[in-house]
């Protein structure tokens, strides 16, 4: 993490980091590092509010984050407002979209814009790969990719970062032209060909195969079946963030011991309010947070034939934090330039 420059608190002009700066600055690997040394204590110096969901139409939901603080050690405010619009898919367009706003808590000042969008697919990514670091087994070696979209690929990276022994990814997606071009780009691309790209259009079939199994869909029926998750299986779900949202069934969640990244997905995430409602489990069954994880207060897998599940909802305490690592690392650029 950059040391806050002094110019955090004097700077008058906001600056704009676009996505190619983020790009620029970001990777996985340095984000989930400064997520996991820093997440504990933020935890307590940051005020997050209930995130606000909006549903401008049917199908849409606009979504506002806030997150502040007033730690000189952390003095920032921000905001993100973030739209969702799955009919995207049918026109090539992303679903999701947002943007971010960083402001000086202790004076008030506006400091940074940010094209959020990839900030979002970022940390996303990251908080989903700091947890299967602590989740998933030492040695997985199939990573089976539920979805195939913007979010896909960031997923694929962060895990591949933690888990360096994965050698075959296997993508899903309804569309089986979209999981196949997803699996052509990524095998395209350097850095990665030690690792297989494949896509599969059984997914009954290629959830049995994974040792990790990783979803990113705005599924509102589940996905996943439970019985199909082999032994010692990680099951990562990222894309429910409402109560009518779901990406597996109640079985999964009852093998599984489940884990989440705060406790606003108690309320939100729709696989575990439909499990609490059925009575599945309750409330008192969750093993912990991640937080408690990377504190050492909740161990999380105990031998190679667990079943572990992670889901995740977000929170503005990691938009806060991404925002801050790419804030302070082009503020310190700029000083140097200087």
């Amino acid at each position: 993490m950059a040391t806050p420059p002094t110019t955090t608190t004097t700077t008058t002009t906001p600056i704009f980091i676009s996505t190619t700066t983020l790009r620029s600055i970001l990777s996985h690997k340095t984000l989930i590092t400064h997520l996991q040394t820093t997440l504990p204590n933020a935890t307590l110096s940051l005020s997050t509010p209930p995130r606000h969901s909006l549903s401008t139409s049917q199908n849409s939901t606009l979504l506002l984050m806030p997150s502040f603080s007033t730690s000189p050690s952390l003095p920032y405010i921000g905001v993100k407002l973030v739209t969702s619009h799955p009919q995207n898919s049918s026109l090539n367009l992303p679903g999701i979209h947002a943007c971010y706003t960083l402001f000086n808590s202790l004076t008030g000042q506006t400091l940074a814009l940010f094209d959020a969008t990839e900030l979002t697919l970022f940390r996303t990514s990251s908080i989903s790969a700091l947890a299967s670091s602590y989740l998933s087994k030492n040695n997985p070696h199939v990573l089976v990719m539920v979805g195939s979209g913007n979010l896909s690929p960031h997923l694929i990276k962060a895990h591949l970062s933690v888990r360096p022994t994965i050698k075959r990814v296997i993508i899903w997606n309804r569309t089986t032209e979209k999981a196949a071009a997803l699996a052509a780009r990524l095998t395209a691309e350097e850095g990665f060909k030690t690792v297989s790209f494949e896509s599969n259009g059984c997914l009954e079939t290629v959830v049995g195969l994974g040792d990790i199994v990783c979803c990113a869909t705005n599924s509102e029926t589940e996905l996943v079946k439970g019985v199909d998750l082999k032994e010692g299986a990680h099951l990562d779900l990222i894309g429910s963030f409402k109560p009518s949202m779901k990406e597996c069934d109640d079985v999964a969640i009852k093998r599984g011991k489940v884990f989440v990244d705060n406790e606003v997905a108690l309320e939100e995430a729709g696989e575990l309010v439909g499990a609490f409602d059925r009575g599945v489990i309750s409330k008192g069954d969750i093993c912990g947070t991640l937080v408690e994880l990377i504190e050492g207060k909740k161990i999380g897998r105990k031998n190679d034939e667990e079943i572990t599940v992670f889901k995740s909802v977000g929170s503005g305490v990691v938009d806060l934090l991404t925002a801050q690592l790419v804030y302070e690392t082009v503020i310190t650029d700029l000083t140097e330039q200087n």
